[in-house]
């Protein structure tokens, strides 16, 4: 199975999360950060994992980046996210999509808003691919830490991917059956 691992992460914590999922996807997997991500979808590509921090309850945007870079992130993130690449992206094939996101956790995690609910709306607007899976891994604080359990969770996460049934057109959900 060929898989595209498109991560963006201010702290390194969405990026500790797209290692772990990718480290159970299988032997080909091409894992890049969003500013590195390819501007057209390789031919023949099975599954495409998209994940990103959730800023101001959604997928990051040039202000939310630009407020974590005055906090003490890397500067180097500013400029794309997650957001603008699936609006750009060219798709070759219809291809199963999977989205992931970064929150905090704790008495927060039930707040609303996930980018990764948000990257799977837009991969459904855009006709990015077929929504087979949303999850969401936890940090402590906005900086993290990850939370305790998180990379195992994640790592777990990424063999159902390996091992998931095709869902068909209109979507999906993870193994539970929840987007």
């Amino acid at each position: 199975m060929s898989t595209l691992m498109v991560y963006e992460s201010m702290w390194g914590n969405t990026r500790a999360v797209a290692e772990a999922v990718a480290d159970r996807l299988g032997e080909d997997v091409t894992v890049v950060e969003v500013s590195d991500a390819p501007a057209r979808l390789p031919a023949g590509l099975d599954l495409l994992v998209v994940g990103g921090p959730t800023h101001a309850f959604s997928m990051t945007r040039a202000k939310t980046r630009r407020s974590a870079v005055e906090q003490g992130a890397d500067p180097a993130h500013v400029e794309r996210g997650i957001r603008e690449w699936l609006d750009e992206v060219e798709v070759t094939d219809l291809v199963d999509v999977a989205t992931f996101d970064t929150r905090i956790g704790g008495p927060m995690q039930h707040l609303p808003g996930s980018a990764a609910k948000a990257a799977g709306r837009h991969v459904r607007h855009h006709h990015v691919g077929r929504l087979v899976a949303s999850e969401s891994c936890y940090v402590d604080e906005g900086q993290g830490p990850l939370s305790a359990g998180e990379l195992g969770r994640a790592q777990a996460w990424g063999e159902s991917l390996a091992h998931r049934d095709r869902v068909g057109p209109g979507g999906g959900g993870g193994p539970d059956g929840a987007v």
